[in-house]
């Protein structure tokens, strides 16, 4: 994920907010450690199962967000468990839902939960190389995955010039419930 979310935190740099991705860097990263160990510890499908319930409950509150005619505040409780459970569950979908909630606009959500995910990839890496979790078929694979991440950024660059940010929140809050349940049925 480093290149594409280098480009798009440049390309989005004048909408960097450093009171969204400072804090949610500092939450995501005390949700990694404990992760880190539970991954390394414990059944993978265990935490599949929990983190398919979480991604469900999520999208569905986020899609009940969008058809709501009224703005309900997000509780900065809320937003942190959210913070600490992305750390915990190392996905992106969670951070998707936080920045989401706290910026306003396509391109200061584009670069803020960029910056965010490069603080805690560059974490992850170091940490997950001491625990030996990273390992060097992991690179190998990613190093291959590399012309398709960048292939998905270009065309999703390409989309979002041509799409309205409501309705991608919409289809965004559809498919995370849907890759949940996907995530329960596979770990039951």
């Amino acid at each position: 994920g480093y290149p594409a979310n280098v480009i798009l935190t440049w390309k989005n740099r004048k909408n960097l907010d450093p009171k969204v991705y400072i804090p949610l860097a500092v939450l995501v990263l005390a949700g990694s450690i404990p992760g880190a160990f539970l991954l390394k510890n414990v059944d993978a499908r265990a935490i599949k199962l929990v983190f398919g319930v979480v991604v469900v409950a999520l999208g569905a509150e986020m899609l009940s967000r969008e058809y709501s005619k009224k703005r309900v505040p997000s509780s900065r409780l809320g937003l942190a468990i959210i913070g600490v459970l992305c750390g915990l569950f190392g996905v992106g979908a969670l951070l998707a839902a936080y920045v989401n909630r706290v910026t306003d606009e396509d391109s200061s959500f584009k670069a803020n939960i960029s910056a965010v995910f490069i603080v805690d990839n560059t974490f992850r890496i170091i940490l997950y190389s001491a625990l030996g979790l990273l390992t060097f078929d992991t690179v190998l694979s990613v190093l291959k995955l590399i012309p398709f991440a960048f292939l998905g950024l270009f065309l999703g660059i390409k989309c979002s010039n041509h799409m309205d940010g409501k309705n991608v929140k919409k289809i965004t809050s559809v498919l995370l419930v849907l890759s949940g349940i996907s995530l329960i049925l596979k770990n039951l």
